[in-house]
Formats: structure tokens, sequence, C-alpha cells
């Protein structure tokens, strides 16, 4: 397979920008088939659930992207690998052609495995001739290709929480890699507030390296002074919820999310399961216990709410999130360190928030919606984000299956409030007194 960052990108114009731009292409490009290699050929096809897609389907997907929308257009004379992988490894892009439904990805036993990495390989081989063919529209190949980036590490991370999906749904209960050592058993330390100053605050990014649209454009809000928790919150304060009845409370709930709970029958958040009075839960080492002191993950946003609700809180708004993480180092418990699971936090973090960046997912108490004078950008990519800011929440932060590097203060992810099989938590606030 060609990841390799060929020695010919630095003979290109401007050669140290080129250069850096194939190496952490490439690299992507590898930390993907690296992700996807423990996998045996029936992990790789099979999709536990609607909202999660198979491994083989990703890296396929990724792919398309890069042919699709740069490769058809600024390389003279690509030749398409497959005129049906347009349709197969679609995912929402309606002007880009009709797709094969979502819901039945896992059908997709043709085209094989080997046919979706020769496919990875030919388009690879074709970026790295368009990279270092230069040419007039090399910044706006630039600018599509860091835009492709940041796509494929949204699929690591996808890859990576739809292989638990499926594993958790496995009566074997396999492991995606073999269990390191099991954590000390502690208690967390106690929560500690945060004061934070109202007033008139600006948010959004500001412009200076990539983002994606719906982080812009940077805009004034107003915020009342609050407090906010100085870490996640974890699962032994999840077990004081359960054990004190909380998914039995109709009065802690949302009205969708107390339907939701009796719909679906939840007692307790996503891959926990009680065997002889101890609480387990399915991770990608396999089904292991509850480590006390971690972030509580895989709960939907009406558990994390109806926890706040339980515990006299409530959680933060996604504008309170990056007030406090404003200047705080883009750095925690993410996929560059491989430790695959929610952490306990480390030492205390003074007057500073522990654990914004890596662990979990935080939900907030925020819908995802436009930015004032937000314009979604003109063409296929502009089906990225602008046409789904409806009926979501904002999370803030990033998890531990995040790639590094992916994530900064202004980044919203946005999900459903029933979905939980991505590593979703929470961290509670307050209003100061």
């Amino acid at each position: 397979m060609a990841t390799q960052s060929p020695k010919s990108l630095t003979s290109v114009r401007q050669p140290g920008q080129a250069a850096s731009l194939a190496a952490r292409l490439f690299e992507t490009r590898r930390l993907s088939a690296e992700l996807a290699a423990p996998l045996s050929e029936e992990d790789m096809v099979v999709q536990a659930m609607d909202d999660a897609s198979p491994a083989k389907w990703h890296l396929a997907h990724v792919t398309w992207f890069f042919e699709t929308f740069i490769l058809n257009k600024y390389l003279s004379g690509y030749r398409v690998f497959d005129e049906a992988f347009a349709y197969c490894f679609n995912s929402y892009y309606e002007s880009a052609g009709p797709r094969h439904p979502r819901p039945f990805r896992g059908l997709l036993t043709r085209p094989p495995n080997q046919s979706v990495m020769d496919y990875r390989a030919h388009v690879d081989e074709a970026l790295e001739r368009l990279i270092d063919g230069g040419g007039p529209d090399l910044a706006e190949i630039a600018r599509l290709i860091e835009i492709g980036i940041n796509h494929e590490q949204q699929h690591q991370e996808l890859l990576l929480t739809d292989i638990l999906s499926l594993f958790a749904a496995n009566p074997l209960r396999p492991a995606y890699r073999e269990r390191s050592e099991a954590p000390a058993s502690r208690q967390p330390d106690p929560i500690k507030w945060i004061s934070f100053p109202g007033g008139i605050r600006s948010v959004g990014h500001d412009g200076d390296g990539f983002a994606w649209d719906n982080e812009s454009p940077r805009h004034s809000v107003l915020l009342q002074p609050f407090k906010l928790a100085d870490r996640l919150v974890t699962n032994s304060e999840w077990r004081e919820f359960i054990d004190d009845g909380g998914y039995g409370d109709p009065l802690l709930w949302l009205s969708d999310g107390w339907a939701t709970v009796k719909r679906e029958g939840w007692q307790a958040p996503l891959y926990w399961e009680e065997r002889d009075g101890t609480w387990l839960q399915m991770s990608l080492e396999g089904l292991q216990a509850i480590d006390a002191a971690a972030p509580v993950c895989h709960v939907s946003y009406y558990e994390a709410d109806a926890f706040a609700r339980w515990a006299a809180k409530r959680l933060p708004t996604e504008f309170e999130w990056e007030f406090a993480a404003a200047g705080l180092p883009v750095t925690g418990n993410t996929l560059a360190m491989r430790t695959l699971r929610p952490l306990p936090p480390r030492a205390e973090g003074g007057d500073r928030p522990r654990q914004m960046f890596g662990d979990v997912w935080e939900w907030t108490q925020s819908a995802y919606l436009p930015y004032p004078g937000y314009r979604p950008p003109e063409g296929g990519l502009g089906e990225y984000n602008g046409k789904f800011m409806v009926s979501q929440q904002v999370l803030r932060g990033a998890s531990c299956a995040t790639p590094g590097g992916h994530s900064r203060a202004t980044y919203r992810n946005f999900f459903y409030p029933f979905q939980r099989w991505q590593f979703m938590g929470l961290r509670l606030a307050q209003e100061s007194d």
C-alpha cells in the first residue's frame, strides 16, 4: 500500500509546506490501515447497528472522499479505480450522486477487503503524483487535502467505536487487542469547583489554522458567572445514581429521555452489565471490571441531563465550556496515547479544569445550531456540517479514541440526544453563588 511520503514531494513549489502536508497525509492514511490491522476478514464487513459502519466501509469511504473531491477534479488523466465504488461508499453527499443505504452497509460483502486495500493504494499513488506535480491549483489542493486528513481522522475514531459496538454485540465478547494492565482500584478525588466570571466573550474559531465551517464565524456571547467541575463525572458517581434509582425516577428525565428509557429498557450506561453483584463494562480490551475513578462513558445526552439534575447541578453550555478551555494545552488521553479507554484524572490541576481534551467527549446543554452569520461552503463539501444543524446536541473536547492533534477549544462535535455508542461522558456545571 503506497502510504509512505515519497522523497520527490520535496521538489514541488514551497517544498517545506508540501513535504509537511504530504507527511501528515500519508501518516494519517497509514494509521487507518494500522487501526484495522487487528481485525479479521469477518470483523471488517459486519455492521452491528444502523448508526455504525463496517471497518471496510470506513477505509473505503475516506478513500472515496479523496478521489471524489480532489483527484477527479485536479489530477489530469486520473483513472477512477471502480465506477461502482461511488455508489457503495458515498455517505450522505446528495450532490455526489446516489448511494447505498446506511443501514445496509453490512451487506457489502463485495467488493472484498483486498479490493478496498487496492483502492487505497491506487488513490494514495495518485495523491502522491498530484502533490508532486504542483501547479497553479496547489493552494486549493492543499486546502482540500487538509479537509481530507481531518475527515479521515474522524473516521478513525468511528472505526474504533463501531468495532466496539460490534464486539459488544458478540456473545463471545472478543477483544480488539490484548488486555493491558488493569488499573489500580481507587476512589475518585472530590470535585473541585472552579469559578469563571461572566461578561461578553468572543467564541468561535479565529481563523488561525484549520477548523471546520461550523466553528465560525467568531462572535460575541453573554455569559453569566458560572462554576465548572474540575474533572469529569466518574463511574463510581454513576453507580450512586443507579443505586439511588436514577433510571426509575421520571422526575429526573426530559420527556423524550424518559420515553427512551422506558422503550429501550435502559438501566445503566451502554456496555455495562451486572454479574453476581459486580458491574462490568465491555471495552476494546474485552469485558472488564469497571474502574471506579475513571470517567463514565457511553451515556446519552438524556442520561447526562438526568444525572446532572439528580446531582442538583446542570450541564455546561458549549460557550461556557469553550471559555473555560481557552488557553489550556490541547493535550490529554487521546488515541495518541493508545490507552483506548478513559482514565482517571491525573494530579489536581489547581485552578484549571482537568480532562478537557481526551478520555470522553463532553455533553453540553447546547443545541447544535449555526452561529450568527454562518453560511455553508459552496459545492458538495457544503453538505458536511450545515445540513445537520437540527435536533442534535453539541459535545466538546475529545475522547480516548480521538486522533492526536484533531481537537481544539472551538471544536464542535454533535450527536442526537439518544445516541451513546461513542465515548461520551459529562462534566457538571452550576451557577456562581
